[in-house]
């Protein structure tokens, strides 16, 4: 079994790289593989599809790898491996981006829109940044262990409004509701970062390597 994180020069992924090889051989769930290579990924058993800086650059810099978009499309929507989105890999499942106006085309695999936060209260800042506590919505198994008021750690400024409410795993309290976990069938993204957010994070990414969908 090997887990694809997808190297597409959107940040620094070493911190991810180790945090799942933990995991991986704590819980003897194979190899964890750091590639931006089209044939990795059309292999993959498992893939991770990180994010960091602004949504249009993410998505160009995957169109810029030949061939990358419709290896995920097979291998996540055909062959329905699972799939974890983080950050900004979270909002490229979403249909479309409107950060600094613009209207930058996601996947499309979970309906809605990246959206600027806006808290109802003033005195909290954007980018919304440190640690929160999660509110579980919905069971699933990739939140086994997970429970309300658990921390997680969050560097944004945009998150996903969803068409669909079930498909809001949980969120926190910024001001109002903000979405921190999307899934639907094969695919589960975090708006925060596993990979930083500790315990939590770990636990998390330990059910992902386990989930069968």
């Amino acid at each position: 079994m090997t887990t694809v994180i997808i190297d597409y020069e959107s940040g620094n992924l070493r911190s991810a790289e180790k945090s799942f090889q933990r995991m991986a051989d704590e819980t003897s769930a194979g190899d964890i593989l750091v590639s931006g290579r089209v044939e990795d990924v059309a292999r993959a058993d498992r893939i991770v599809l990180p994010g960091v800086g602004a949504f249009a650059d993410c998505r160009a810099g995957l169109d810029a790898i030949d061939g990358m978009i419709d290896a995920l499309e097979t291998r996540v929507i055909r062959d329905g491996v699972p799939f974890l989105g983080i950050c900004v890999g979270q909002q490229l499942m979403a249909s479309v981006g409107r950060e600094h106006g613009a209207n930058a085309p996601g996947f499309g695999w979970i309906g809605g829109e990246v959206t600027h936060l806006a808290p109802g209260d003033p005195s909290l800042k954007i980018p919304h940044m440190g640690w929160n506590a999660l509110e579980i919505d919905r069971e699933h198994p990739v939140l086994a262990g997970i429970s309300n008021g658990d921390h997680a750690y969050f560097v944004h400024s945009y998150h996903v409004e969803l068409e669909e409410p079930s498909c809001r795993l949980a969120h926190v309290d910024y001001g109002g509701p903000v979405t921190a976990i999307v899934g639907r069938d094969n695919m589960v993204g975090t708006q925060f970062h596993p990979e930083k957010s500790q315990t939590t994070g770990l636990k998390l990414i330990a059910n992902f390597l386990a989930w069968v969908p």
